[in-house]
């Protein structure tokens, strides 16, 4: 679990609140964000191709 790779002590039956404190307090708070697409594919059946790819940056 990702508390558990970062090194923070985590109780599972803890609140989420309670379990969202402990992240807060630890200074290691991920802001995640999503982007969408869609497509229309071709009318005569041919393949439609999708690339997703995701980024992960440490400072």
């Amino acid at each position: 679990m990702l508390a558990t790779t970062l090194g923070i002590e985590f109780n599972s039956e803890a609140a989420w609140d309670e379990r969202e404190q402990v992240y807060k307090a630890s200074g290691k708070i991920f802001k995640t964000f999503d982007t969408t697409q869609s497509a229309i594919g071709n009318k005569d059946g041919l393949w439609t191709s999708v690339v997703a790819l995701a980024v992960f940056v440490a400072e």
